[in-house]
Order: C-alpha cells, then sequence, then structure tokens
C-alpha cells in the first residue's frame, strides 16, 4: 500500500465552505526574520480566504513569531494575523528549539478543528495551497493529515530544490519505510491536519519535524490516514550547502530513532571538512494529548527530554 495522490475535484473556497459547515480552520504560518514575505502571504489569504460578506473558508489566521528581529511580526498584524510570540505559549513545559517546537506550541495556541502550516518565506504564495490542503480534510473523513507536493524550480534552469529530500529522506525511507517513499515532498512545509491526529503523535523540535510526523502518523493511523495534494509551483529562498547539512543530520536522526539505531544520548556531532562540530540535538515534545488534564489543562512539564 502506498500513500494516495488525492486529486481535488473542486478548489473553489466557496464550494469549500459549503463543506466546512461547522468545521473551524486555522492557518498556521511558522516565522523568523520574515517580514519581506509574510506580508503578501496574509494579504492572500485575508481577501480570498475570510473576505467579509460571506462565511470565511479561514476561521483564524496565526503567525507565530519565533524571535524575530526584524519586523515580522509588526508586518503580520498591519496585515491581519493574529501574532503570538512562541516563547509565550506554554511556558509552563519549559524551552523548545526549531520549526518543530514552533508546529507543537501552535496546537495549543488555537482551538481549530483543522490546522493548516504554511511556510512564511514562500513567494509564490496562492489561495490553492490552503484550499488544496483542506479539499481531502473536509471531503474524506477518512484523511488525517495532508502533505503538499509541487515543482520548486531554483534559479538555475533545469534544477530543482530538494537536496535533501532527494538525497537522505528518500533513500531512508525507502529503506526502513517504503510507503511512505511514494511521498513527492515528504519534507514539505505546506501540510494540514485533523486536530485529534495531530494531538496524538509527539513532534521533533528541529528540522526533523516533518519526517517524524509522516512516520508518526503513519505508523498510529495507517497509510490511509496520510493523503499528498498537488500544489503547483513553490518558490522561496533556499539554503546553503552547508546549513543543509544540519536538516540532513536531524533527518537521519529520527528516521534512526524510529527504527531504534538512534544515538541513546539523543544528539550526534556533525564534523565539518573544516574541523569545526556542530551538535544536533534531537529532542522531541510528546503528544499534545498526553499533557491535557481531565479539566482541558496543560500539565507542568518542565523537562524536553525524549519519550
Amino acid at each position: 500500500m502506498s500513500i494516495r495522490l488525492y486529486e481535488t475535484a473542486q478548489l473553489d473556497p466557496s464550494a469549500l465552505v459549503r463543506r466546512k459547515d461547522s468545521t473551524t480552520i486555522s492557518v498556521c504560518l511558522p516565522a523568523r526574520n520574515e517580514a519581506n514575505t509574510v506580508g503578501a502571504i496574509l494579504d492572500i489569504i485575508t481577501a480570498e480566504l475570510m473576505a467579509p460578506g460571506g462565511p470565511p473558508l479561514v476561521d483564524d489566521v496565526l503567525v507565530l513569531d519565533d524571535g524575530s528581529t526584524d519586523a515580522t511580526a509588526a508586518v503580520a498584524a498591519a496585515h491581519g494575523a493574529r501574532v503570538v510570540a512562541v516563547d509565550t505559549i506554554l511556558p509552563e513545559v519549559g524551552p523548545g528549539r526549531g520549526k518543530g517546537n514552533v508546529l507543537w506550541r501552535s496546537l495549543a495556541a488555537t482551538t481549530s478543528d483543522l490546522i493548516v502550516w504554511c511556510d512564511a518565506d514562500v513567494t509564490s504564495f496562492r489561495s490553492r495551497y490552503v484550499c488544496g490542503l483542506l479539499a481531502p480534510l473536509l471531503e474524506d473523513p477518512s484523511v488525517g493529515f495532508v502533505k503538499g507536493y509541487y515543482d520548486r524550480p531554483t534559479v538555475e534552469a533545469g534544477l530543482g530544490g530538494g537536496r535533501v529530500t532527494e538525497l537522505v529522506a528518500r533513500p531512508l525511507l525507502s529503506r526502513f519505510f517504503p510507503g511512505l517513499a511514494a511521498l513527492r515532498q515528504p519534507l514539505a512545509g505546506e501540510m494540514a491536519g485533523r486536530r485529534e491526529v495531530l494531538e496524538a503523535v509527539p513532534f521533533v523540535q528541529g528540522y526533523g519535524v516533518e519526517t517524524g510526523l509522516i512516520i508518526d502518523v503513519a505508523s498510529r493511523f495507517g497509510l490511509d490516514c496520510l493523503v499528498q495534494v498537488d500544489l503547483g509551483v513553490r518558490r522561496h529562498r533556499h539554503q546553503p550547502l552547508a546549513a543543509l547539512a544540519v536538516q540532513a543530520t536531524e533527518v537521519l536522526q529520527v528516521v534512526l530513532d524510529r527504527v531504534g539505531l538512534g544515538n541513546t544520548e539523543g544528539k550526534v556531532d556533525l564534523q565539518r571538512a573544516d574541523g569545526s562540530v556542530v551538535e544536533v540535538p534531537l529532542v522531541q515534545w510528546p503528544p499534545m494529548a498526553s499533557l491535557i488534564d481531565h479539566g482541558g489543562r496543560i500539565r507542568p512539564r518542565p523537562e524536553t527530554a525524549r519519550d
């Protein structure tokens, strides 16, 4: 069995609104120093998916500001977002790090039934990103988690993005989780899920979060719970190779951890050719549902140890 390609028959927001009924939807944008791009993304969401004069498709658009030193927060607020500083969400559980920490805390920053995540550095953003991710969830109750895929052109003619995907993630998934290797963009930042699914799995705190999510959702809920949709073309800022080495190491760690071959200390040293060493930890938050007591409150958990 392999991951389904979901053919979206209808991406008209008004048609999706009719399917939505009483379901609530949040779009969450993790952002660190994205003042140059986040405003245009928000303008599209607010104008096309939250426009006055009719029921909105998106009920809440949230920018999670992860320690920006530029004007990200101010720009996001000026363009209609609810802006929340990441370190103010669940301070009782202690500090975290990286993208996965932001995504995990976003579950506590909104109460919506469906959560859509989109990266804030995209320059080709269109409302079809959100509509495409939501359509399977609104049309098929068996779908719990949706990954986007797209063409990723770079400035070099004929070359696409996805270096970590093709050189690290896909070979590892093919070896250890072959059903997931059919995901065209397993590391895509554009994804969406049902709250009950997202709250039931752990979140790796750093760049390994997308890899951990697809493995853990498939393990807990089955491959049929996951689908992927074509979002068209995605353009964004590309990272240099040296920065991608850290991301690749985190992806490697997550896969090895999930098959019982991980480092028991939860970290590895990435040694660079110049002799420098970068410590790459593997830290993860437990399922959000495991921290909620019977009164709906988050139980304090000061440690950030792996579960």
